[in-house]
């Protein structure tokens, strides 16, 4: 028998849909009931490989892990990774289907409404309730007609909406006002009440606000979130919102630069929450700063993201920093910049052509239409034993002499490789350090002692973070009235 549906949309893009989504997920989890993520379309650059080998948003892949279940493409059935301003990589059920702009997007949408709508009634067969999150905000005038992400799924599947806004942005009232006043009649009734999350100060002092809220809008607030600070919980795409700092004044510093098309920039989260690591993103307009180790991240356009790259005039930073003996890291991407050249032939990632690489690494990579997409484990770090976890999404193949050094010994063979003098290193490997024995041997290579390259159980870290997320709408929001929600529409289907 179908399940019972309950969707979070959001005033504004980063809103809290993720996190508010996954808490009820642990809420619901704690209390026995069946519940399983669902996010109909995805505009990301941070994505997981799933148990059935196929790749969705990485906020899915997390919400999953609140409901205690290994991510599925049935998550999040439509994935697009921008490649450009205009144009993006189209992921259907975890596969690429093409490079699409918007126009020709638009006219795909009935395919992509059909795979979303496939993809809720399979886990609607399955579990007790679909937690849904919108995307953006319902009110994008332009984005409206043929909408499959926020109002148009939920008439679809005729479903009950929670509208959530975030005061730490400022004008939380008129977000939550103006959104409703840009819904049709339907749409309005679909919202049965409003979350405001990441409030700072004294819950009392706003409740002159939340009684106006309620009597202008006739929609009961249902909670206020406080600002949770310092918690850890995977980045659907923006970078981290709080500074990445260290207490510790000797800690390793690493620099990351902040790519246009940066992806997975979850691979550093074990590195934000390490004690003996200071790690900073160097953004446009900035120069690489001293430090230990730079690591150049993952990237959905190489070429495009390695001539910015050099606008920048980081490709001479980078020289000097290793000529003071500095380390640098790439993954995946990353890794295919540090070699002599990239080739696109086919125009898998823009116009066809050839790029010369930073030219550090004995190599080449050539772009094709094929992408690996699998998870991975390993026992070998620079030669020495050490469990290696993670994942590979990349359309490229890398060949050269350099190979015969790698970095990494998977159970299916070498990864990667490292320069003659031990300085550069590269890797087609996601999650490189989110294994603490994998982690620690790199950070040993990249100058830490021994006894301070231990670091963070990542595992164990979003977990806690989940735990805490999950205490903190137990005590803020009104579960009584969000559960009551999923048992009206449990008797509306005679369950």
């Amino acid at each position: 028998m179908s399940a019972t549906t309950l969707m979070v949309q959001g005033t504004t893009s980063d809103a809290g849909k993720s996190v508010l989504v996954a808490g009820l997920a642990r809420v619901l989890k704690r209390r026995g009931r069946a519940v399983v993520p669902f996010k109909p379309q995805n505009m990301a650059l941070n994505s997981a490989v799933t148990a059935d080998g196929g790749e969705i948003g990485r906020a899915q892949a997390l919400q999953a892990a609140a409901c205690g279940l290994e991510p599925h493409t049935d998550m999040n059935p439509v994935l697009l990774k921008p490649c450009s301003d205009r144009g993006a990589q189209v992921i259907i059920h975890g596969h690429p289907v093409g490079n699409l702009d918007a126009r020709a997007y638009h006219d795909y949408k009935p395919v992509a409404r059909a795979a979303v709508l496939d993809s809720h009634a399979r886990l609607a067969a399955c579990y007790r309730h679909v937690l849904v999150e919108g995307a953006g905000s319902p009110a994008e005038i332009n984005l409206r007609d043929g909408d499959i992400a926020n109002m148009g799924f939920a008439e679809a599947v005729d479903c009950p909406v929670i509208l959530v806004a975030d005061i730490d942005r400022g004008g939380v009232f008129a977000h939550l006002v103006g959104t409703l006043a840009l819904l049709g009649e339907s749409e309005r009734a679909r919202v049965r009440g409003f979350v405001i999350n990441r409030f700072r100060g004294d819950v009392e002092l706003l409740r002159p606000g939340l009684d106006w809220l309620e009597r202008e809008t006739g929609k009961p607030v249902l909670g206020v979130v406080p600002y949770l600070h310092g918690l850890y919980l995977d980045a659907e795409d923006a970078l981290p919102r709080e500074a990445e700092a260290s207490a510790a004044p000797d800690a390793l510093k690493v620099v990351v630069p902040a790519l246009p098309r940066i992806s997975n920039h979850t691979d550093f989260d074990a590195l934000r929450l390490h004690p003996r690591v200071e790690l900073r993103f160097v953004r446009a307009g900035e120069s690489l700063q001293p430090a230990d180790l730079v690591i150049l991240p993952g990237s959905k356009a190489v070429r495009d993201d390695l001539a910015w790259l050099r606008a920048q005039g980081w490709e001479a930073g980078l020289q000097r920093h290793l000529r003071y003996g500095g380390r640098v890291l790439g993954i995946c991407g990353g890794f295919q910049m540090l070699g002599r050249a990239i080739h696109d032939p086919e125009g898998i990632e823009g116009a066809p052509g050839s790029t010369p690489g930073l030219g550090w690494l004995d190599c080449e990579t050539t772009l094709g239409p094929q992408k690996r997409l699998e998870r991975v484990q390993g026992t070998q770090v620079l030669g020495r034993e050490a469990r290696v976890e993670g994942y590979e999404i990349h359309a490229g193949v890398t060949r050269g002499a350099g190979l015969a050094h790698p970095l990494l010994l998977l159970d299916h063979g070498p990864d990667g490789a490292v320069s003659g003098d031990g300085a550069v290193a590269g890797s087609y490997l996601h999650g490189l350090f989110d294994a603490a024995p994998a982690a620690a041997a790199l950070l040993r290579w990249a100058g830490l002692d021994e006894q301070d390259a231990a670091g963070e159980d990542l595992t164990a870290a979003r977990e806690a973070g989940l735990e805490r997320l999950a205490d903190a709408l137990e005590e803020n929001l009104a579960m009584d009235r969000i559960l009551a929600l999923l048992e009206r529409e449990e008797a509306a289907c005679g369950r």
